[in-house]
């Protein structure tokens, strides 16, 4: 039951965040699904209270298994405790606690107090995994970072010219796409943005809340007025980080296309870029690089997800860029390893992911229940 509450609130991905990924199962006194349901931030209603109105009469002396602690308190919604006190609900199962501190336990221990069992612990690395961008929100103010990088067998991003497309084929292309439509912002660095002219837009068809905010960070601001992201502003929102004092002309080209810029004086930070994006309720951002931005990140420890997608092919030369840029390390002792690692193909590519090791955001995980929910999810959609 748990498994399938996971799947439900997978149903709310890209259309929940600000929020957590919420989806609850009732199963009535004879031990039979009685209704379903999962979150989605702009129909206001939330998983448990969906789940119950389906439900109905049946729901009283059942179970409500929930993928996340249900609030306690008024917010957009009435408590979700107190909809399932009404209902009759004699038994909660819950994964983990809700990390907002105005959750946290709060609704766990209103439902003891009105004499409703509570058991919570199942699945708890599946239900953590799933949201592991709102939990590291939470506890961070921060978006979850996740690097991805396409790459040559010998770890080539492109040729000695410069050329990049395509690395990897449609396959592992529309994978990325769903990578894109489960973040917030998707995030590049300025040589990347001036060399390739990206979009950098969700294009995995699938329905998404807000709009994908397209991040660049500049050394300095040469971004082209003229470039495919300053001409798609009306598409999402593009949002340049850039050092020193910008060029006004350059500065006032950008904005009249309605391109954001932020200036951060004379050296680039990458935490304030991150509380700057936490500050705008952004969750999650995909890093898509280059290898200049992905090496800086990695160096700042600011990386807490990592996935590489390997095709089969040798670009060679000593010239060509490889995918991570930087200082790199000076011993194999001292690289940085990778734990909890999963891989996957898709058509002749690999997908390696995994999250640096010693990193706290989510309890080490032994299965990939709630990866494989997402997944699960990512299928059916395409398939309708």
């Amino acid at each position: 039951m748990m498994q399938r509450a996971l799947e439900l609130a997978a149903q709310g991905v890209g259309q929940v965040s600000p929020g957590p990924l919420v989806g609850t199962v009732i199963v009535d006194a004879n031990g039979e699904i009685a209704g379903e349901g999962f979150y989605l931030y702009d129909q206001i209603k939330h998983a448990e209270t969906v789940a119950l109105e389906r439900a109905g009469d049946k729901a009283r002396g059942g179970t409500a298994y929930v993928s996340l602690e249900p609030h306690a308190h008024q917010g957009r919604t009435p408590p979700c405790t107190d909809t399932l006190i009404k209902a009759g609900i004699k038994r909660v199962v819950a994964p983990i606690e809700d990390p907002n501190p105005k959750v946290s336990g709060r609704g766990f221990a209103h439902l003891r107090e009105a004499g409703v069992e509570v058991q919570t612990g199942v699945m708890t690395e599946e239900a953590s995994r799933l949201n592991e961008s709102y939990i590291h929100f939470m506890r961070t103010g921060r978006p979850f970072v996740h690097l991805k990088m396409a790459a040559s067998l010998d770890g080539k991003v492109a040729t000695v010219n410069g050329d990049s497309r395509w690395i990897t084929g449609e396959q592992a292309r529309a994978r990325v796409h769903e990578l894109r439509h489960r973040s917030d912002a998707i995030m590049i660095g300025g040589r990347t943005a001036r060399s390739d002219d990206p979009l950098l837009t969700d294009r995995s068809g699938q329905k998404r809340r807000r709009p994908l905010v397209r991040v660049v960070i500049e050394q300095y601001l040469r971004i082209s007025p003229e470039s495919q992201l300053a001409q798609t502003t009306d598409a999402g929102p593009v949002l340049i980080f850039a050092c020193d004092d910008p060029d006004p002309d350059e500065l006032n080209s950008l904005q009249s296309r309605g391109v954001e810029v932020v200036a951060q004086g004379s050296a680039l930070d990458l935490a304030s870029v991150l509380e700057e994006l936490g500050q705008r309720s952004i969750q999650s951002v995909l890093v898509e690089g280059g290898p200049f931005l992905a090496g800086l990140m990695l160096e700042a420890g600011l990386v807490n997800k990592v996935t590489f997608f390997v095709a089969p092919m040798i670009i060679g030369g000593q010239d060509a860029p490889s995918a991570i840029g930087g200082a790199g390390a000076e011993k194999i002792a001292d690289a940085l390893q990778l734990a909890q690692v999963e891989v996957s193909q898709h058509g002749r590519d690999v997908e390696i992911t995994g999250y640096p090791a010693g990193y706290a955001g989510v309890s080490p995980a032994s299965s990939t229940g709630a990866e494989n929910a997402l997944d699960k999810q990512a299928r059916r959609l395409r398939t309708e």
